[in-house]
């Protein structure tokens, strides 16, 4: 007994650890239920992560329950509107802040021409519900710990989320809903272990109050992970694929910019890449909890029983560019 006692012991410890890292990671053959919240304008590496997404899709991995915007600029809408259609997804439920939201338009102009040229069932922000309320009216319907989170924008919209009450969708207020209905929260944001990233820092007051408040599972894939992607070079270089507009937003944004002349930086793709397929292979996790600093910065408080986590490096950035431009390549079905 007394050898056995310390084998036993050790096995426990070691099935505790692997339960512990399993609410990052997807279970095997799971079909995902996602929210997607992104700040569609700013980037377009917000392009690449929605085409992802409809790829996965397709592929049967994902039921994609509502595209949300963190951004009000006047096309948002209309934007999310041309990638569910043009993924024969036009009835994907949109939602748009009404109140204060960073505003976030592209300066290259590629969200003109998509719709412009793409058709779209909204032709305004005025025809879709506001991002809150399209958030309560979606979980409510939703199996308990059943939502997988992906946000690769600012947190405008968790943070009014957490702030609600009870609705005509359900008596508990949004901290409530939130822990009853998600599962994970997967976030394009942060730098680790410290440093200073967009997401936060635009609207650093609300990045802290919602990491103050979240008591559900969080995976970071921050700055440092996407800035060595780089993807969108071999999609316009494709002359297989016509019409797209995914191929569109690239091949206009990255000529503008002197540093995207081998792709644009892939931030985005890692947080859906990671949602829908797991961390692993790709990447190692380190545990803890975010602190957001009032200036917008964050830093990590170690703690390997921390129901946060963010990604490291394991596979080669390279190799992850080469999977995830594959990815975005997929024409719709």
């Amino acid at each position: 007994m007394k050898t056995i006692k310390p084998i036993l012991l050790g096995m426990f410890l070691c099935l505790a650890g692997l339960n512990l890292y399993a609410q990052f990671q997807p279970a095997k053959g799971e079909k995902l239920n996602v929210i997607f919240d992104s700040d569609m304008g700013p980037d377009y590496d917000d392009v690449g992560a929605i085409a992802m997404l409809h790829a996965y899709a397709d592929s049967g991995y994902v039921n994609i329950l509502a595209t949300i915007a963190c951004t009000r600029y006047e096309e948002v809408a209309s934007i999310f509107s041309v990638f569910n259609t043009y993924f024969k997804r036009p009835d994907i439920p949109v939602g748009v802040p009404k109140g204060d939201a960073f505003y976030g338009k592209d300066r290259q102009h590629w969200s003109d021409t998509l719709v412009a040229k793409y058709p779209h069932r909204i032709k305004s922000n005025n025809e879709v519900p506001d991002a809150v309320q399209l958030y309560r009216k979606i979980l409510a319907a939703q199996p308990d710990h059943s939502v997988t989170l992906i946000t690769v924008g600012f947190f405008t919209n968790l943070d009014n989320l957490l702030k609600t009450g009870a609705d005509s969708y359900s008596p508990l207020s949004g901290k409530e809903l939130v822990k009853k209905k998600v599962r994970l929260l997967v976030s394009m944001a942060g730098k680790f272990p410290e440093g200073k990233e967009f997401n936060i820092i635009k609207r650093p007051a609300e990045g802290y109050r919602v990491f103050a408040a979240w008591d559900i599972p969080v995976l970071f894939t921050g700055w440092e992970i996407g800035a060595k992607i780089k993807t969108g070079l071999t999609l316009v270089n494709n002359p297989a694929i016509q019409n797209s507009p995914v191929k569109d937003a690239y091949r206009i944004a990255m000529p503008m910019s002197p540093v995207d002349h081998e792709g644009r930086m892939g931030w985005d793709q890692t947080a859906v890449l990671i949602a829908i397929k797991g961390y692993k292979p790709f990447y190692d996790l380190v545990r803890g909890n975010i602190k957001v600093n009032p200036d917008g910065s964050d830093s990590w408080i170690n703690n390997k029983r921390g129901n946060q986590a963010y990604l490291v490096d394991k596979m080669p950035p390279e190799k992850v560019a080469t999977y995830i431009e594959n990815v975005i390549m997929h024409q719709p079905r």
